[in-house]
């Protein structure tokens, strides 16, 4: 038997690679064209199913379009989509979603968390993940709860989702810092490439523990190799609009309205927290109430490999800890690049957020 484990490929391999159509490609008209027409395509390919399908929908471009394509075609077939939204009352996600899922006229469904039924799962999400790493399961939580609703209360066993967006198509806030656009793409290399350590991980694991199956558009083939083909400049944010190709691409599409197509950037674990009320400074006060200085102090000595710099932190590795013995899978905490100001991986502890949030988006 083989037992050698082989990656299916490498992003790596998508750069300068000739015979390549895509290198061709300079116009920006032409580009986003292109661009609307090959990810039409990746959605439209993984809609060949036999069982129901659905979709996750945060309200944020990545989801929103998926959504949108779908709900189209199926209502070719005189069919409805199913679309899932998952968020603390008051939430923007929650919000969003109920504007793009009346757009769409999808069957929308909502779950409205609450964070002392989080706190009793937070073991079990991290059993199901094999990981201790802070932004991960901070994400999974939102989702491993939305799975397991659509498993329990639904039919729909197909799940879209927008995993690989952000990294491919430089959508993290962070990506504002880019000391230039060639760095800008060396990270958006980077991401892709450890995609299976991370979202990847976090989105496979947590829809499958609960018998789902994922499909994710923007990980296909050819798109990550159109996109991967363009020049840096392309792809960087621009006019100070992340991920502004693909919003650009899709502009005169009438698949979402504009305060959908041009909404800044939300991570998934902060966009279920209400504007007022973030959750993730409770997960901080339940680390903190639970885990003294001292035993903080003493565990983070014992740790010779990417020791916890917070309780939180440590809290997650320690529940890790009492699961599984190798806490060597993955290379460090997820972070965001060019932002030495916070320890935090959330985006709402950039200085860059209020900024982006608060302006409006030239379009």
């Amino acid at each position: 038997m083989n037992r050698r484990i082989e990656r299916f490929f490498v992003i790596d391999e998508f750069r300068d690679v000739s015979p390549n159509p895509y290198l061709s490609l300079v116009n920006d008209s032409s580009i986003y064209y292109m661009v609307e027409k090959v990810f039409r395509k990746a959605v439209l390919k993984r809609l060949l199913s036999e069982r129901p399908i659905g979709c996750l929908l945060s309200g944020g471009l990545d989801s929103s379009l998926v959504a949108s394509i779908v709900q189209e075609e199926m209502k070719k077939n005189g069919k409805c989509l199913n679309t899932y939204s998952i968020g603390f009352k008051g939430s923007p996600d929650l919000e969003n979603a109920r504007v793009v899922a009346k757009y769409i006229g999808s069957n929308h469904h909502e779950v409205i968390m609450n964070f002392k039924d989080i706190e009793k799962r937070i073991p079990e999400i991290i059993l199901q993940l094999e990981t201790w790493d802070t932004t991960t399961i901070r994400a999974s939580i939102g989702m491993f709860l939305l799975s397991e609703y659509i498993s329990q209360k639904t039919e729909d066993v197909v799940i879209f989702s927008g995993e690989g967006a952000d990294e491919l198509c430089q959508g993290y806030l962070y990506f504002h810092k880019q000391p230039s656009p060639a760095s800008g793409t060396e990270e958006s290399f980077r991401l892709m490439n450890q995609l299976y350590m991370y979202d990847v991980l976090r989105a496979d694991r947590t829809t499958a523990g609960h018998g789902l199956e994922l499909r994710v558009p923007f990980l296909d083939k050819e798109f990550m190799k159109l996109i991967s083909s363009l020049s840096s400049r392309k792809v960087c944010p621009r006019s100070g609009v992340e991920k502004y190709l693909l919003r650009k691409s899709f502009q005169n599409s009438e698949l979402l309205p504009d305060e959908i197509l041009w909404r800044t950037k939300e991570a998934f674990s902060d966009g279920v927290s209400s504007i007022k009320h973030n959750w993730l400074d409770k997960l901080k006060t339940m680390a903190s109430s639970v885990i003294t200085d001292e035993s903080f102090e003493k565990f983070k000595g014992k740790c010779a490999y990417c020791p916890p710099r917070t309780k939180e932190e440590m809290y997650y590795r320690q529940i890790y800890g009492a699961f599984y013995k190798n806490d060597k899978w993955i290379p460090a905490y997820w972070m965001p690049m060019w932002s030495g100001e916070t320890i935090d991986p959330s985006a709402r502890t950039l200085n860059i957020y209020q900024k982006y949030t608060d302006n409006q988006i030239e379009k």
